[in-house]
């Protein structure tokens, strides 16, 4: 039997309100505007927002719906009005997302010979093409230097946080020594 597990990250306790207001003034909507498209009043959603009032489970999925928040961030949400996770978060190596981590490695390798990786929300590479290699020579990473923890990332390049900035400013620096040395040559 396959169990789903509810990981969730320990986050600040942010009142519901504020998330809600937060995520209503990223997708740049007014109260009347939100209030109208979830058919509710727009006194109760000023009253939700500001602590006053306690939305329902459905009010709160009808609202994220309305304001196309993702997922995850909707478990964000029900768990700051006191409500439990309605959605799992599985990892690419799950077997149940076998479907989506197969599409993943088509992408991939239809990249071929170019360099192409994929990575997570933190941006730790989660899987990457044979053209990827020659980019990563010379990157300076202490994460490649810990041995990975099978039971925190079971992904074989999991942990691995490149330092592309550090990595683009040597292979740029290497790339303008000939040009310098042809400059300062000339007479």
């Amino acid at each position: 039997m396959a169990t789903i597990s509810m990981q969730m990250p320990v986050r600040p306790v942010v009142p519901f309100g504020a998330l809600l207001r937060a995520w209503r003034q990223r997708r740049r909507r007014s109260q009347l505007d939100l209030a109208l498209d979830a058919e509710v009043s727009q006194r109760h959603l000023s009253f939700v927002e500001s602590g006053r009032a306690a939305p329902s489970r459905e009010m709160i999925l009808r609202l994220a719906e309305q304001l196309d928040v993702p997922l995850r961030e909707r478990n964000t949400l029900l768990l700051a009005a006191g409500y439990a996770p309605l959605y799992a978060e599985r990892p690419l190596d799950d077997p149940s997302m076998q479907a989506a981590r197969g599409m993943v490695d088509q992408i991939l390798r239809a990249h071929m010979p170019h360099p192409a990786l994929a990575i997570d929300r933190h941006w730790h590479m989660v899987a990457a093409n044979a053209g990827i290699a020659p980019l990563l020579l010379g990157v300076e990473d202490a994460a490649r230097r810990q041995r990975p923890s099978p039971a925190r990332s079971p992904s074989p390049y999991a942990g691995h946080r490149l330092l592309w900035s550090s990595a683009a400013r040597s292979r740029c620096s290497a790339s303008s020594r000939p040009r310098r040395r042809i400059q300062s040559s000339r007479p």
